[in-house]
């Protein structure tokens, strides 16, 4: 994760960006992704093609960086060619590195700079802003067509999934608990801290940035560094407070499954969760969001009690606990239409939350950002066929109170 990170902070100090909030965001991303799935050699050859196409298009990569570190979102696939494929006899299993997976490597690499520049702003045009987590639909897609050629259409076996035993985090029956608490507990309050220094010793403008709806808002062009700052630390230790609170269910319900815990996945989710705090997630719209997830479970719950079979999930169930931090950036629909339909659409991401990573084979590390993509894309021809408008925008006496829950 270091590495990754510092990856980043490299590609970002070369393209003299100015920072803003989707660059913060495609940096938390890059940071949250490096507790799983992403490391130093799998996101290169993305970060290359975006490089590569801004040189043929004459576009300047500084605006073009936040793509670039979007784009290592593929980087499983980087892995899968480059440590898998062999095809000097037939394309299958090789077990180690050789020169035919370094060029597919490459070649795959620098065929998604000049792809995801494409296909992003259109599908953003799909889901109209409403799923703040943009690139997760356009990669979704690109990774559901590359799965479909190299594991269906040419017939090669998909790796399997790898299980590990470590008997020492199923030892501690807190699986690192107190550690990942303590470590969350100190970044935020420092953040926060941070934010109310800057902020001349006071938490003004935040009352404002509880008010907005969301959409299309940058935060910090808005309101400011560091009231951003003391929404991360606000939204952080809500995050981390509710991941603690469902860890512990079956505690209460020895009858539920167990949960995971703190393992890299949840850690790195917790980061994806603020991906846009910066850029229109904070914790009144976000609330909505979680209550559609603890909906479903409540009536999961009640359907197998009543037919008198286990229930199959909870909500720290580690699938749950990945979609539903990408499913907070759902939150302009509860911005705008109210907290009832942001219930609505936390509910519907949560049912297909585990399903799509099946229809591009796992490959794709913004899978929870394709499920919000593909939920707005249903939940938009809804709202639009049945007339419900949106309720509420920015800079308006119409906006609800920050403590205010009816829509």
């Amino acid at each position: 994760t270091a590495i990754c990170g510092f990856i980043a902070n490299f590609v970002l100090f070369l393209s003299r960006v100015k920072n803003n909030a989707t660059t913060f965001a495609a940096y938390m991303l890059v940071i949250a992704h490096g507790f799983y799935g992403l490391n130093f050699i799998n996101m290169i050859p993305s970060i290359l093609g975006v490089c590569l196409f801004c040189l043929v298009m004459k576009k300047p990569f500084a605006q073009n960086v936040h793509i670039a570190l979007f784009s290592t979102a593929l980087g499983p696939f980087i892995s899968d060619f480059l440590f898998r494929y062999d095809l000097t006899d037939k394309f299958g299993s090789s077990g180690g590195v050789s020169i035919i997976g370094v060029v597919w490597a490459i070649i795959f690499g620098l065929a998604s700079g000049f792809l995801v520049p494409a296909i992003l702003p259109g599908t953003t045009a799909m889901h109209r802003g409403y799923n703040m987590y943009k690139a997760g639909l356009a990669i979704g897609i690109m990774g559901m067509f590359v799965y479909a050629f190299f594991y269906r259409t040419l017939g090669v076996d998909a790796p399997s999934t790898v299980q590990i035993n470590n008997p020492e985090y199923y030892g501690m029956p807190y699986a690192y608990r107190g550690f990942m608490n303590g470590f969350f507990l100190i970044l935020f309050v420092a953040t926060g801290f941070a934010g109310f220094v800057l902020n001349r010793f006071s938490f003004k403008g935040y009352r404002q940035l509880l008010r907005s709806t969301g959409y299309g808002t940058d935060f910090l062009d808005k309101f400011g560094m560091p009231v951003c700052l003391i929404n991360v630390c606000v939204y952080g230790l809500m995050i981390v407070a509710f991941f603690n609170i469902v860890a512990v269910l079956p505690e209460i319900f020895p009858s539920l499954p167990k949960t995971v815990g703190f393992t890299g996945a949840t850690v790195g989710v917790v980061f994806a969760a603020l991906t846009f705090s910066a850029d229109g997630q904070q914790p009144r719209t976000v609330t909505p969001i979680i209550l559609g997830y603890v909906s479903l479970f409540a009536i999961v719950c009640l359907i197998c009690g009543i037919c008198g079979i286990p229930v199959p999930w909870t909500l720290g169930t580690q699938g749950y606990i990945n979609g539903l931090a990408f499913a907070t950036g759902l939150c302009p629909f509860s911005g705008k239409y109210g907290w009832k339909i942001g219930v609505l659409a936390g509910f519907l991401s949560a049912v297909i939350c585990t399903s799509t990573s099946a229809i591009h084979g796992g490959f794709v590390l913004y899978n929870g950002g394709f499920t919000a993509g593909l939920t707005a894309l249903v939940l938009l021809p809804i709202l639009d066929y049945y007339k419900i408008v949106p309720k509420y925008e920015d800079d308006t006496d119409d906006l609800p109170d920050a403590n205010d829950v009816e829509a």
